[in-house]
């Protein structure tokens, strides 16, 4: 029976609260049975609670439907019908989630509880059925039938000992358990109604609510009482099995006393030494048994460990030795994902991801290639080496899907303390591993694709200087022992094949440069953007715009005009953002439902992308002094003029434009150079005593440097002072020294594409630069010509015209 026994069904017949007289006598039960039932009821929903006929208990009532319910029957008939709803999670149960049968109960009282709730005081009536439902807001009302409840017609002995036994039962149980009040066996010893006896005991029986539930339903009293018998035999026996146990347990108790305080004490004295074995000890054990690590490294781990039982759980360097053990626990010692050396497979993954690049595609086969041939070749450190946009960094991505392995990505930028490379020493509060050793944890494999993004722009402070840690990471030669700082312990990272993205190698560091194999990623052409935009840049956009594909169309036509007006770059990170800006308009149309045409003109493209720049043209062959020179950028090509002019003076040499020191050195070194060669030029000596230079380079806002400007100022300085033209679509590039020598530059595929969109027809280059353009596919050389020069005055020689202009300078 439940611990709470309902009293409210007895009011004391004495002070003294000894005896009890039920409030349902057999005349009240008989006048109930005969009360006339409502043909329709307001239903109340009951929560893990069934209410009997006879029985009466408190409910809380929360719920506003309820509330209003109550409400409404307590001012008027006071009667509503009560269902134990099927499932009890349900808050606003319909009609059809409540049982069919329930009971009629009448409000006795209501009351305002101080925490703000409603409590009815209701008792149990009649049982009905649920015929029909009525409504289901603002409560539920349905039709019913009365139910009664079928009793013997004739005095019947086996029933009078069926109820006997339930009532013996009942003050057994209420005997046996201590939570029971003693005063309930009163309660039920005066009971007289063999129906209210059962109901009684049914309502406070220690059963689930769809048990109680299954007993309201029987109509027949000697079955129900049966099935209440044999819940009460259940709960009788669980009750003297549950008493006999702890008496058990109290006597094993006595007999071990002793040894129990004992291990008590034992155990607070593990704890306080911290030498007891913690749940953590238990698991990282557990993970070392699962690891494949080499011996040394398993024997130094579990020595850790023994380390970490013996410290106090609530000391710090507990919780330091905790997540050290845990990060040597989740490395992917000797784990490694099983490489796929399917060429043609890995071939198409690159064709797929990245138009054109067929110099790095094919540096990158052979290196699978060689992997397939000898499985523990070293890997080689690839350094992707390029303008922005071209695809480096995405390029990391297919070689990891061709070879099957782990992708991991780090980005270099601004990387100032070396600790983030080689991690801190434990012992330091908040310390933890390098960022490397913690993309490798990350991975779960030892041989990832790592990417090791602008490598070139990695800074040093007082910190330390992070390239020199990189040298360890990067040399195939040392890192099969990288040593990081928190672990300890040397990690194998020569199964990792590296791959560095650079837009300069200027600012790498020399011994660092030294460890990677330069793959260079040149820009591409027109037609290569087109191409690229086609496949990959237009696709991707109309997807992430939420576009579909007919909506939007982009001919070949207008995407050429948008590279040549609107970009100037050697990759196609902003032609992809041009493209995205002119699809962002097209989808405005679609959600405010204006008219346009799938197909992009090119006559709308001022429109959508504003106006574009004019192409870079050279300035032409009427102004002495002015000559189109071919410079690399961080972006790819540019063309840039050098303007030169003279000045009466006393030979007094002005440089502007923002020029850096290398650029300022080539300035002097073609002047000196002219001195020192005038007669051969035709050039009158005095003119340098008596004229003052001045050599701009427009743009004066842009910082230029490097020395590949070099023969462009000797030309502009030789128009000067020879005062003669310089030869129609003609630019230049290359380095010269005081000897008269022109020396080779880099960067020459970025020039060669910005001397075509600048309409250039004639390129000058040093002999020695022959190799580069031999490397460069015949597509890109379409309409120019070269001249490859070795000395500086075959350089004047070609570019300037035997045409002098009107007005001279006099010498």
């Amino acid at each position: 029976m439940s611990n709470e026994l309902n009293l409210l069904n007895f009011a004391p017949m004495t002070d003294d609260g000894a005896e009890f007289i039920p409030i349902l006598t057999s005349d009240d039960e008989e006048k109930m049975i005969n009360e006339k039932l409502p043909e329709e009821l307001a239903i109340l929903p009951l929560r893990n609670m069934v209410l009997f006929p006879g029985v009466v208990i408190p409910i809380t009532v929360g719920r506003d439907k309820s509330i209003r319910l109550v409400q409404e029957a307590y001012t008027g008939h006071k009667l509503v019908g009560v269902i134990a709803q099927i499932d009890q999670k349900v808050d606003d149960p319909t009609a059809d989630q409540l049982h069919k049968i329930g009971t009629v109960a009448r409000l006795i009282k209501i009351l305002k509880m101080p925490d703000g709730n409603t409590m009815a005081i209701i008792q149990g009536k009649r049982r009905f059925l649920t015929k029909e439902i009525i409504q289901n807001d603002p409560y539920i009302k349905v039709k019913v039938e009365a139910l009664d409840e079928t009793k013997p017609l004739v005095q019947d002995s086996k029933f009078e000992a069926l109820i006997a036994s339930v009532k013996d039962l009942a003050i057994n149980i209420i005997v046996k358990n201590p939570n029971i009040p003693s005063e309930a066996t009163m309660a039920i010893k005066n009971i007289e109604s063999p129906s209210f006896l059962v109901n009684f005991i049914s309502s406070n029986l220690n059963v689930e609510s769809a048990d109680k539930q299954k007993l309201l339903e029987i109509n027949d009293l000697v079955e129900k009482g049966n099935l209440l018998l044999g819940y009460l035999t259940k709960e009788l026996q669980m009750l003297e099995l549950k008493n006999e146990m702890q008496s058990k347990v109290r006597t094993d108790m006595d007999k071990q006393q002793r040894e129990y305080f004992l291990n008590q004490q034992m155990k607070l004295i593990q704890e306080e030494l911290g030498t007891g074995a913690s749940q953590e000890t238990k698991e990282l054990k557990e993970k070392a048994e699962k690891k494949i690590w080499s011996k040394e490294v398993k024997e130094i781990f579990l020595k850790e460990v023994d380390k970490l039982q013996k410290m106090h759980p609530s000391g710090p360097e507990h919780s330091i030795q905790l997540n050290y053990l845990q990060v040597l626990a989740e490395l992917p010692w000797n784990e490694c994902t099983k490489d796929s050396f399917d060429l043609k497979n890995a071939r198409k993954i690159l064709d797929r991801d990245h138009f054109g690049l067929e110099k790095v595609k094919e540096r990158l086969l052979e290196h699978l290639a060689v992997l397939k041939l000898k499985a523990n070749m070293k890997a080689p450190i690839l350094c992707l080496y390029g303008p922005p946009g071209v695809g480096k960094t995405s390029l990391g991505k297919s070689i990891a899907e061709a070879l099957g392995r782990k992708y991991v990505r780090m980005s270099l930028g601004g990387l100032r303390d070396e600790a983030e490379i080689r991690g801190h020493r434990k012992t330091y509060i908040g310390a933890m591993p390098g960022r490397i050793i913690q993309s490798i944890r990350k991975a779960k494999s030892s041989n990832p694709v790592f990417v090791l993004d602008e490598i070139d722009k990695v800074g040093n402070d007082f910190r330390g200087d992070p390239s020199s840690a990189l040298l360890e990471v990067l040399d195939p030669e040392q890192n099969n022992t990288f040593y990081d700082n928190f672990v300890e312990i040397d990690y194998d990272l020569s199964k990792v094949l590296f791959i560095a993205t650079a837009n300069s190698l200027s600012t790498v560091q020399a011994a660092l440069r030294d460890r990677l194999e330069i793959i260079e990623m040149t820009g591409y052409t027109v037609e290569e953007k087109i191409e690229i935009a086609k496949k990959h840049l237009i696709p991707k956009q109309i997807t992430e715009h939420g576009l579909k594909a007919g909506q939007i169309n982009f001919s070949g036509s207008v995407l050429e005009a948008i590279i040549e007006n609107y970009t100037r770059e050697s990759g196609v990170r902003q032609l992809e953002k041009l493209i995205a800006k002119a699809i962002r308009q097209r989808a405005k149309k679609i959600v405010t439902g204006e008219k346009f045409t799938s197909q992009i003109k090119i006559s709308e493209l001022q429109k959508l992308l504003g106006p574009g720049h004019s192409k870079d043209k050279y300035l032409g062959n009427d102004v002495v002094g002015v000559v189109t020179g071919l410079a690399w950028t961080a972006v790819g090509g540019d063309i840039l003029f050098v303007e030169t002019s003279l000045s009466k003076g006393k030979g007094k040499l002005t440089l502007t434009g923002n020029l850096g020191e290398v650029m300022k050195e080539s300035a002097m070194i073609a002047l000196e150079y002219l001195k020192a060669h005038s007669p051969e030029l035709g050039i009158d000596v005095d003119m340098f005593e008596k004229n003052n230079v001045h050599i701009h380079v427009p743009e004066g806002a842009t910082p230029k440097d490097g020395p590949s400007a070099g023969i462009t100022m000797l030309t502009a300085l030789a128009s000067s002072f020879s005062n003669k033209k310089v030869k129609k679509d003609i630019a230049m590039t290359g380095e010269i020294t005081l000897r008269g020598k022109v020396l080779p530059v880099g960067g020459i595929k970025e020039k060669i594409l910005a001397a075509k969109r600048a309409g250039i027809k004639e390129i000058i280059l040093s002999e020695d630069n022959k190799k580069d353009i031999a490397e460069i596919p015949p597509r890109y050389l379409t309409g120019l010509e070269f001249r490859y020069v070795k000395k500086m005055i075959e350089v004047v020689e070609f570019a300037l015209i035997d045409q002098k202009v009107e007005e001279k300078i006099e010498g």
